[in-house]
């Protein structure tokens, strides 16, 4: 027997037709209908109105059910059935109230949330050298979302290649990039005389700015500019990473 066959079977042991079940759970009697029929299944909120209204222990009303096998009540759901029918009218009432005030709520909240569209970030698909080759900024990308792991101040990301960065940036991984004010430490984005790097950040008191390899096995890569040298530097950005060694390290 289903979950509505019991419940037509109940009601019509208390003597009740749908119209009276329906004004009881304030309800239409067309949805006391699909309740019996199968074609809906009540609201936690609505269920708790119905166990009480039928007099009935839920473990009766679904004994057997597939839903009930599928979802049967926790001892704490049991608790607070058990202490909702203690309560007075007025304090089922205002059970009711919140409940349903709580699923309003539930449902907006997920709805905005299916509706809100992730951020959309470009990923270049020219690699930045942790070497020597060099991406195309502003030309071909793809848009990547801001979800899972990509950090939330990411403003674009970009892929290395090479293995002058490792083990902290791996050959080919994507490293996401922002356009916050570089500190001595960081790692960032570079074009140096139109070459592009993926390098540690270093500028000491004499204005000499070092742009280390973070594998120090490959110092051969680092960049050294200083003041008088005559090369041109400019920074993309700054790469998102969590704890970088010292610079030169």
């Amino acid at each position: 027997m289903t979950f509505g066959d019991r419940l037509r079977a109940r009601r019509g042991e208390l003597d009740m037709t749908r119209a009276e079940l329906a004004a009881l759970l304030g309800i239409s009697p067309s949805a006391v209908g699909n309740y019996e029929t199968g074609v809906s299944f009540p609201k936690e909120e609505i269920m708790l109105r119905l166990f009480d209204c039928l007099e009935i222990d839920p473990n009766t009303l679904f004994q057997d059910s597939f839903r009930f096998q599928k979802q049967p009540l926790s001892r704490k759901e049991q608790l607070l059935l058990e202490n909702y029918r203690g309560l007075s009218p007025l304090g089922r009432e205002t059970v009711q109230t919140m409940v349903e005030a709580l699923c309003a709520y539930r449902d907006e909240t997920q709805t905005a949330q299916g509706m809100e569209e992730p951020r959309m970030i470009p990923l270049y698909r020219s690699p930045a050298a942790a070497g020597y080759a060099a991406p195309a900024f502003g030309e071909d990308f793809d848009y990547i979302a801001v979800t899972g792991d990509v950090p939330p101040a990411a403003e674009f990301a970009v892929r290395i290649q090479g293995d002058s960065m490792v083990p902290y940036i791996a050959d080919g991984a994507v490293v996401y990039v922002n356009r916050d004010p570089l500190k001595a430490g960081d790692v960032g984005i570079f074009c140096v005389d139109g070459d592009i790097f993926c390098k540690q950040y270093y500028r000491d008191p004499a204005g000499i700015v070092y742009l280390f390899s973070l594998n120090r096995a490959r110092a051969d890569a680092d960049v050294v500019l200083t003041a008088a040298g005559g090369r041109t530097l400019v920074c993309f950005g700054r790469v998102i990473l969590r704890s970088p060694p010292l610079p030169g390290q």
